[in-house]
């Protein structure tokens, strides 16, 4: 109980002395108050669990906090690289909508029995078999209506094409 009790006072020692500047280092390392505090928090929550084991606490608890930065970079740069490619997805999509809304339109505009099955089928990029299990239709049905949609579209598609020449 003694020994626990010393333990508990000279991590409470080390805490009250390298928190600050261990937090104001990391601040200086993420430029975020809230990480900087997460990662110093984090840096001696491991020093804890491992305190029979260290030697030198301190270089322990900057070393632990350089990996969590790090890996705090990493990850920011992940993050980055992410929302780059779902923007440049995003622009290449609306470039397409845009050079030809009237399909989407179309589409958009055929009775609900049609529709369902292209959305399926051609956007989702579904099986008829698969189309046919989620609308509760036989095949021999969802490819009549396939057939059925594509006509539509084809002749309101002509049209549209006749009227722009």
């Amino acid at each position: 109980m003694k020994r626990s009790r010393s333990r508990d006072k000279a991590a409470s020692e080390l805490f009250a002395a390298l928190y600050p500047r261990l937090a104001g280092w990391c601040r200086r390392l993420v430029d975020d108050d809230e990480t900087a505090h997460e990662i110093a928090s984090e840096a001696f929550t491991r020093l804890w669990a491992r305190w029979s084991r260290v030697e030198e606490p301190r270089g322990f608890l900057y070393v632990t906090a350089a990996n969590l930065v790090r890996d705090h970079w990493r990850k920011l740069e992940r993050e980055r690289k992410a929302m780059h490619r779902v923007t440049a997805e995003a622009e290449a999509n609306s470039r397409t909508e845009q050079a030809d809304p009237s399909v989407r339109l179309l589409v958009q505009s055929l009775p609900e029995r049609l529709r369902t099955p292209i959305l399926l089928h051609y956007y989702a990029d579904m099986p008829i078999r698969e189309v046919s299990v989620l609308t509760g239709r036989k095949e021999g049905t969802v490819k009549a209506d396939l057939h059925a949609a594509r006509e539509l579209l084809r002749v309101h598609l002509r049209r549209s094409l006749d009227h722009t020449l």
